[in-house]
Formats: C-alpha cells, structure tokens, sequence
C-alpha cells in the first residue's frame, strides 16, 4: 500500500512523458501507481528499477512521488520555519515545493513569519498532511535520563490543570507540573530543567528548582535582592501571605518562600514584625 508522509522504496512500472509511475509491484494497477514528476526522474532510471520516495499530495491534492528530502515525516518531531501567515493558518518551509500548512487549530501559540516551531506531521481528517504543535502525541519516552538530572527542553504547549509540556532535547516528553511552575514562562521558550521524577511509562517529571539546599539559597538571595530593591528594605506581607500573591510577586510556592525567608529569618538578614519583612 502506497501511503502518505513517509519514504518507501517503490518500482517503477511505466513510464510517460510527464514522468513515471511507481507501484509496489511490477504488476500494480492504476489505483495503486502514483507519479514521479519528470524533473525528479533520476537518469537512467527503467521499469523495474526501484527507487526511494516520499509521498504526498500536490496543489491539485493528488498523491504524488518526490525523491527531495523531507525535514519531517509522518508522526516525526522537528522544528520547521513559518513562512508566511494566512487566513486559514501558518504556511511552513518542510523541504518541499508546496508549503505545509499549520492550522490554527494545531497551533499552541500565536506564530509568525520566520520563526522556528517545533511541530509534527499528520493526516487530517480530508486525508491531506498537515502539521500540528500539540506534540504530545509523538514525543518519545524512556529517554536516558534519571531523577536528580540537568535538561535542555522547549515548552510546546500550557494546561491550566497540568502545567507546562516540555519537549525534553526536542524528542523527550516531559511536564513542569503545576505545583512546580514559576512566572514568566511561555510556550515557544528553551529552558534548563532538573528531572525530579521518571515515571513508568518514561515520561519526566521536570522542574526550574536546583537541588533543594541549592535552591533555598539562590531564593533567598532573590527574595533579599528584590525587597530592597522594589519595596525600599520593607516588604509589606510577610510568609502568612496569600499563595497567588507570593508566586504573582516572587515566582514561588509559599512553601519555597516560606523555606528561603526561614533562612534569611536565620541569617538574620531579615526581621519579620507586624505581618511586614524588613531588611536589616
């Protein structure tokens, strides 16, 4: 079966002065052939040679051969440039003549010309490949990494109830979980990560936290830094605040704000008095 997206090693069982036409058989009928343009036809090739094609359909949505190299195949991850935007969504620059499109419907952000999306490839459902950035489906699991290790990953996609989802080395998948988000995130940005967690399906449990006793200190320097420097030495709430307002201002979870100002409160760098926190 000749089929979308993908290269397959096809025969050649005629030729014409358009191109040839390829089956998986000498024998295949017309159904079951599909061309190779003329300017794409290797010299010398004959019937009964074979060669290695990629299939997909022209502007005029007609299955067709080329032997050009795609940057992305059928339910493959890669990172493809926006050409142009248009009324029914992205155009993207995969290697071949005629643009693949990205709906707007696939798209986790809003994308523009010459940018990099990471993306996949997929059928639609009128049978035409298209590309999607909801690539959760495709990332890969059971990657080399352990608990406790640094990664590289791009954020594709943000879910209120989830969190963020992180393409780990772009073919990973990964989650900041939703306690473990910070502001300023945003889908379409490369970040550093520590894995806290692999679960069984080997999917990663990720986080912008260092090492515990790491993190406290860096936190606690960032808290001493932006009380002076934004609040005048005064904060005007202290680590009974409410949750929202600590991670709106600070980027933290109460329990990390809470952890950093105990070691400030220990250092005596800070005094805490009258629901305020004060710098000494």
């Amino acid at each position: 079966m000749i089929e979308l997206g993908i290269y397959q090693e096809l025969m050649v069982v005629k030729t014409a002065s358009i191109g040839v036409y390829l089956g998986e058989t000498e024998d295949a009928d017309t159904a079951n052939r599909v061309l190779l343009p003329k300017k794409q036809v290797p010299e010398g090739l004959e019937v009964g040679d074979k060669i290695r094609v990629f299939i997909y359909r022209d502007s005029s949505d007609r299955m067709i051969a080329t032997v050009n190299e795609v940057k992305v195949t059928l339910h493959q991850v890669a990172k493809l440039t926006v050409r142009q935007n248009t009324k029914i969504g992205a155009f993207l620059d995969w290697g071949l003549e005629k643009d693949l499109l990205l709906p707007f419907h696939e798209q986790t952000k809003k994308v523009h010309e010459g940018e990099e999306v990471l993306c996949s490839l997929y059928i639609d459902k009128s049978g035409r490949l298209a590309a999607t950035m909801k690539v959760y489906p495709y990332l890969k699991l059971h990657s080399p990494y352990m608990a406790g290790d640094e990664v590289e990953g791009l954020i594709y996609q943000f879910a209120h109830n989830f969190g963020y989802f992180v393409a780990v080395d772009e073919i990973y998948s990964g989650l900041i979980p939703k306690k473990e988000m910070r502001s300023g995130y945003q889908v379409g940005q490369t970040v550093t990560l520590r894995v806290t967690r692999v679960l069984e399906d080997g999917k990663l449990d990720l986080s912008p936290a260092q090492k515990a006793y790491i993190q406290m200190e860096v936190d606690a320097e960032e808290i001493l830094s932006l009380i002076e420097d934004d609040y005048a030495g005064l904060l005007p709430f202290d680590d009974k605040a409410d949750p929202d307002k600590i991670r709106e201002i600070f980027g933290l979870s109460k329990a990390a704000f809470k952890r950093a100002i105990g070691r400030l409160y220990k250092e005596k760098k800070i005094a805490i008095e009258g629901g305020k926190i004060r710098v000494l």
